[in-house]
């Protein structure tokens, strides 16, 4: 059999996929990475990273992408901006390559690496679609200056919603974070930074449920689940940090997932195909963070290494 152009063909450039490549590179095996977005993932909607470690004080996000990817140019290994649309697994000696097709151009290896990651959950309440972009954003990172001086309702309570909260009161007068449960889920760390922070408010054991606002955000209709007494909170923007959801459906029925999507690897990142291994936030785990997704992207690294 002729060899393929590619040993290991890396889906994702996240943390995951360029740690990933890092060390395809390093093991000096024939590599190529596809990004759908930007290189960096869904990371780069934050603007710094203060948990990495060996980064006391934190390091910006934009400067951290930087960091990786020269590591892996300097390698020589490709990042193509293109998003892989489909992947054919091996078919035993007929054909024992991967094929998959990204902008309708085929690629063929001898193993896949998936380190697709995860989007942001909608809440799926009225007004949600309709008012995306007039008020209603995912990113505090990115929409935070838009809302100087006004109100704005936060919905999460974990380290990412924790932290865009105290990111937006850098610009707005009034933050309130809206949680489900009476427990916030962050670190805490970061419970006790809200806490203190004048500018944040909470409304716990409650829910929104519709997105009030004709052509912007203009409030949010809110109801208490122990009590079942309707509220409403006056705003002028809602930023949702309710989980994630990934992006796996490319693969479907063609590699073991749960339910909700993310796709089941052991420890050694193998999945239920041979020679296709996952990580970062697309893989089922228990904790979604940078040093889990880069550890992750070494692990599968290693293991494709070790497969050919």
């Amino acid at each position: 059999m002729k060899d393929p152009a590619y040993e290991v063909i890396i889906i994702g450039a996240g943390p995951a996929g360029l740690t990933a490549a890092l060390y395809a590179g390093r093991y000096r095996l024939r590599t190529i990475v596809f990004e759908r977005l930007a290189v960096g993932g869904q990371i780069i909607l934050s603007s710094a990273i203060e948990n990495f470690p060996g980064f006391p004080g934190g390091i910006s996000t934009a400067d951290f992408v930087e960091r990786m990817k020269t590591q892996v140019a300097e390698l020589s290994v490709d990042i193509k901006t293109e998003e892989v649309t489909e992947v054919n697994m091996p078919v035993a000696k007929q054909q024992p390559l991967f094929t998959i097709k990204a902008a309708g151009v085929p690629y063929e290896a001898r193993a896949v690496i998936v380190a697709t990651g995860a989007g942001y959950k909608r809440l799926e309440v009225p007004g949600e679609e309709r008012l995306i972009g007039k008020g209603v954003s995912y990113c505090a990172t990115c929409d935070a200056p838009m809302f100087r001086d006004k109100e704005v309702v936060v919905v999460g309570a974990g380290d990412r919603a924790l932290e865009e909260a105290l990111h937006l009161t850098g610009y707005a007068k009034k933050v309130t974070i809206v949680h489900r449960r009476q427990q916030l889920r962050a670190s805490l760390i970061l419970q006790e930074k809200v806490k203190k922070n004048p500018r944040i408010d909470f409304v716990l054991d409650s829910v929104i449920e519709e997105i009030m606002g004709k052509n912007k955000v203009e409030g949010a209709k809110i109801k208490n689940l122990k009590n079942g007494s309707p509220s409403t909170v006056a705003c002028n923007g809602v930023f949702v940090f309710v989980g994630i959801t990934p992006y796996t459906d490319f693969l479907k029925s063609k590699v073991e997932m749960d339910k909700e999507g993310f796709i089941m690897a052991d420890d050694q990142m193998k999945t239920s195909q041979e020679a296709l291994f996952a990580c970062g936030d697309c893989r089922k785990k228990s904790l979604y963070q940078v040093v889990t997704a880069c550890a992750e992207g070494a692990v599968a690294a290693h293991s494709v290494h070790r497969y050919l």
